[in-house]
Parts: structure tokens; C-alpha cells; sequence
């Protein structure tokens, strides 16, 4: 006699889902907060950024306070294009180097066995511990040593080596890309930069894109105050807190430039969205 057991559907009345629809919204609306204030302040004249309590919204929105950041950057011995270069240089070619080379690291500590392999993921685990402010002094006596501070190479080549990447990509790695496909792989005579770049590169292609999302916004928004004196190599953060100095009377243009360095990084989130989301869904090929 068999006995056939039934599943049993789980499923929301229509309450239960304007309940929890409206649940979610409400978190949103929180989360989206800093962000609409930041665009709201960028518009709002002077007398309302200092008007107290402080509005949320803009009554009268202006274009002034882009304006005011003009006159203050045509002012300055330094062209503006030249900060936004060095921030564009810095942020591109250090976010690709250290994708490229954390995943290659990552791939070799996941996908071959060698001597000395679990020491080496663990001193990776261990430097996560270490906050930056920690190995400022170490890192400068290093770069003065080579010959690298006040150029941009003393910021790119630490990027390219941050930790944070080879930990995220390895674990993804030893999750999604099955070590069977890459026998069969080599069974048909590929060669490991093949299986590297056709393989597993796009098996796991939302990690290396939330990757390249998180080492981006690091990046642009860096400072470079340590490593870098003249005044044509200096990023855009060091142009903001140039004009941070001048006062309450900056205030319009200290806001209208907290909205231009926002713009980018929400950009690069926005169209990568839905392959961040896939991350987090863990997807790829499994055994």
C-alpha cells in the first residue's frame, strides 16, 4: 500500500503580501534618505541650507551652487579637469589591476594544491584584521624605499594587492566553479590560462563585478594626502576638502560637489545590479 504524501504549498493571502510589499517600501524609502538629501541640498539656495530646523526638500531649487563650484575651481592654479583625470586614472586602472590579480590569486589557492597554500589564505584572512590607519607608516616607509611617493603608481599598486578581493573571489570560486569541469577541461587539452579566462572568469562573473564595485568606490573616494604632494597629481577628494576649508561660505558648493562625487559610483552600481543580486543568490555550476 503506498501512501503518497502531498506537499503543501505555502502561500500569502493578498494581505499578507500588501503587508509585507509595504514593509519593504518603507525600508527603501529609509535606506533612500542620505541619497535624495544629498540631491536636494545640491539645488537649494544658501538661505535654505542655512535655514533652521532644515527642510528635507528644496522649495526654491537653483542652479547657483554648481555655478559657485565653477568660479571656486577657475580660481585655482590647477585646472578642475586635472583632478577629475587623476581620480578617473586612479579608479580605472586600479580597480581592473586588482579584479585581474585577485582573481588569478584566487584561482590558484582554490583549484591547485601546493605547499605552504593554507599558511599563505591564512595571512590573506589575517591582514583583513588590520585597519588601514595600522600600516599607513609601514606602507610609506615602503614606498619611499622604492621611489614611488608623489606619483599615482604608490596608490595603484597597493590597490591591485588589496586582500579583501583574493579572500571574496576564492571563496566564490571553491563554491560555484566544480573542480570536475576543469579536469574535463584539461582532458580536451586546454591550457590553465584558457580554463582561466573561458572558464572560470565567466562562471564567476558576479562576483568579479561586486568586486569591481566595492574596489571603485574605494578608490574614488580616496585621499591621497599621505603618498602624494604636488598639486597636479591630488585626486578630486583632496579639491573637496580644499574647499571644505573655506567655510560655511562653501557650503552651496560643498554640496553640490557631495552630489558629482556620488553620481559615479551609482552609475557603476546601477547597471551592474542585477549581476551584484546574482551574487548574493550564489549562481554558477555546481557538482
Amino acid at each position: 500500500m503506498k501512501i503518497k504524501l502531498r506537499s503543501k504549498r505555502v502561500s500569502r493571502s493578498l494581505g499578507g503580501d500588501i503587508a509585507l510589499f509595504t514593509i519593504l517600501l518603507i525600508f527603501a524609502a529609509f535606506t533612500a534618505l542620505p541619497l535624495v538629501l544629498v540631491i536636494t541640498n545640491a539645488f537649494k539656495p544658501l538661505n535654505e541650507l542655512f535655514i533652521f530646523p532644515p527642510r528635507f526638500f528644496v522649495r526654491n531649487p537653483t542652479l547657483d551652487n554648481f555655478k559657485a563650484l565653477s568660479v571656486v575651481m577657475s580660481n585655482s592654479w590647477i585646472p578642475f579637469s586635472r583632478y577629475i583625470f587623476n581620480t578617473l586614472f586612479l579608479s580605472i586602472i586600479g580597480t581592473a589591476g586588482h579584479v585581474i590579480f585577485a582573481s588569478m590569486a584566487a584561482y590558484v589557492l582554490s583549484k591547485h594544491r601546493f605547499p605552504g597554500r593554507r599558511v599563505f589564505f591564512a595571512t590573506v584572512v589575517l591582514s583583513l584584521m588590520f585597519a588601514p590607519e595600522v600600516l599607513s607608516i609601514p606602507n610609506y616607509l615602503i614606498m619611499s624605499k622604492i621611489g614611488w611617493v608623489d606619483s599615482l603608481t604608490a596608490l595603484i599598486i597597493p590597490a591591485w594587492a588589496m586582500s579583501l578581493g583574493l579572500f571574496l573571489m576564492k571563496q566564490f570560486m571553491e563554491t560555484m566553479v566544480p573542480d570536475s569541469l576543469l579536469e574535463a577541461a584539461k582532458i580536451d587539452g586546454a591550457s590553465e590560462w584558457r580554463i582561466f579566462w573561458q572558464i572560470v572568469m565567466p562562471i564567476v562573473k558576479p562576483a568579479w563585478l561586486t568586486l569591481m564595485i566595492l574596489a571603485f568606490q574605494r578608490l574614488w573616494q580616496m585621499v591621497p594626502g599621505q603618498y602624494i604632494y604636488s598639486e597636479e597629481m591630488k585626486t578630486l577628494s583632496y579639491a573637496i576638502n580644499q574647499i571644505m576649508q573655506g567655510g560655511r561660505a562653501r557650503e552651496g558648493v560643498m554640496a553640490a560637489v557631495s552630489l558629482l562625487m556620488m553620481i559615479v559610483p551609482i552609475v557603476i552600481f546601477v547597471v551592474n545590479q542585477s549581476k551584484v543580486v546574482e551574487t548574493m543568490g550564489t549562481s554558477g555550476i555546481k557538482d
